[in-house]
């Protein structure tokens, strides 16, 4: 894509993450270079020496008798990350503070029935993460119409999208990393969308409290593909109220603008003197009351990197008062930010409620409408080839 020459540069900005290992190989499946961490130390551990341990264990049935399991990860250093198989959901990661206080710091459920209601929960997004405009997209000369349940728009992979099925979970372990491995296939024309693929996501946690997610897909019709995590992250720890005094850094020259509908017109904009420009450290809050089109950021951000497909900080995330630290390191080419606009307090999870701008989202992705939208890079999987994309959310302390 032309456009791919936007992405360079890390001028004045920390390089990404990624784990020398575990990380290194992953990436490079990918296809790109792993880059190196720059900052932050690693969070006071409260049982340094333990083995990593992964355990199993039932998690109540579906409303339409589906077993759902929950797997729980220790990399014996102080995180765990439990993962329930309804959504591929990551339904609680427990990291320490600067005193090596352990919280929950992405939103969760304490039951099967509340996510079924709907909960704001990390889980994954498909077929296809964030909107399609129109709710239709052209793929070799065919129309294929989709739900619209985002006004006239469609989102998040539709009414039943990945967020909202069981997936087959299986233990992943090896050279001091656990992890699950989640596959479901999504029959031709779920949700009006061409081919039987095979999605699969593996998380793993690395003993430098790193959270790798890859995602990998095959099909075997021409169809569109577009995996990411919705986490809701506070660093607070969850319930704990706005995330308006956490200071955000986004690894972006450039955003998208978008119409009414929040899908993107196809421009590139440069941040400079606009309230979604995050290149330097700044609180979530500063200028979030300037939003009022949104009631908040809901804004897709072009990853700066030096090539195609290479590991590359998206963004940073520190809460002052916990010390703790969230780099979220990616092979995608965009980053959404979202603030947690539609939360109003009405879901309360152990006595806490999640309040608007109770959490903040950083969906990594391929931009929205990319189906529509011939200049962006292509979401287009056709059988024979394979997507693999690659997240890592590192923790640490300051």
């Amino acid at each position: 894509m032309a456009d791919e020459k936007r992405m360079v540069s890390r001028r004045g900005f920390m390089k990404a993450s990624a784990a020398v290992g575990l990380v290194a190989l992953l990436v490079a499946g990918c296809g790109g270079p792993a880059a190196t961490s720059g900052s932050g130390t690693a969070a006071p551990a409260a049982a340094q020496g333990k083995a990593p341990s992964i355990a199993r264990q039932p998690f109540g049935t579906t409303a339409d008798g589906t077993a759902v399991e929950l797997f729980i990860l220790d990399n014996g250093r102080g995180m765990k990350v439990r993962v329930i198989t309804y959504g591929a959901t990551i339904a609680g990661v427990d990291v320490p503070d600067r005193n090596g206080r352990a919280a929950n710091v992405v939103l969760y459920g304490e039951t099967l029935d509340q996510y079924e209601a709907g909960l704001p929960a990390a889980s994954v997004i498909g077929r296809f993460a964030n909107r399609i405009g129109g709710a239709k997209f052209v793929l070799d000369g065919v129309t294929y119409p989709l739900a619209a349940n985002s006004g006239v728009n469609h989102i998040h992979g539709g009414k039943v999208g990945f967020d909202k099925v069981v997936w087959r979970g299986e233990p992943v372990t090896g050279d001091g990393v656990v992890g699950v491995r989640l596959t479901y296939t999504s029959r031709d024309g779920e949700e009006g969308y061409p081919g039987t693929l095979v999605a699969t996501v593996t998380y793993r946690l690395t003993a430098l409290n790193e959270l790798a997610m890859e995602y990998t897909a095959t099909t075997d019709k021409p169809t569109h593909v577009n995996l990411t995590n919705h986490g809701y992250w506070n660093l607070a720890g969850a319930g704990s109220g706005s995330v308006r005094g956490h200071r955000l850094t986004i690894n972006a020259d450039q955003w998208l603008p978008a119409d009414a509908g929040l899908i993107p017109t196809g421009e590139f904009k440069d941040v400079a003197g606009t309230p979604v420009d995050f290149r330097r450290p700044e609180t979530i809050g500063a200028r979030i009351d300037l939003l009022t089109a949104t009631g908040g950021y809901d804004h897709g951000y072009v990853v700066k990197r030096s090539r195609p497909g290479e590991l590359a900080l998206a963004a940073r995330v520190v809460e002052p008062s916990s010390g703790r630290v969230m780099e979220v390191s990616t092979t995608y080419p965009s980053v959404q930010l979202y603030t947690a606009n539609h939360l109003d307090g009405h879901v309360k999870v152990g006595g806490r409620a999640y309040e608007k701008y109770g959490a903040v989202c950083l969906e990594t992705q391929f931009f929205p409408d990319s189906p529509n939208k011939p200049g962006f890079p292509s979401t287009v999987l056709r059988p024979g080839e394979a997507y693999r994309q690659l997240t890592v959310h590192r923790f640490s302390v300051e």
